[in-house]
């Protein structure tokens, strides 16, 4: 089982994937608020299918570690969307 902390793959393809991946989740979210799901559920039923699968792929403890690292990073504007500037 590979550990978050030793996972390196190749910075370019997996870049990629995880935008390609996000889009797929935001259409999701999206056609879920289409059918009237409010988005604070969508978001809790995203993060718990997300632990899921992570816990699935690299076990409890390792997603425990990865997630320790979540209030940093959210105080820190890393999941905060800002506007794009205007040029």
């Amino acid at each position: 089982m590979t550990d978050f902390e030793t996972y390196e793959p190749e910075l370019h393809s997996d870049q990629d994937a995880k935008r390609a991946a996000l889009s797929y989740v935001s259409e999701a979210f999206a056609e879920g608020c289409l059918d009237g799901l409010d988005g604070d559920c969508m978001a809790q039923a995203a993060l718990f299918a997300a632990f899921q699968e992570l816990v699935q792929t690299y076990g409890e403890e390792a997603t425990a570690r990865y997630a320790e690292g979540f209030p940093e990073r959210i105080r820190g504007g890393t999941y905060t969307v800002r506007p794009e500037a205007r040029h």
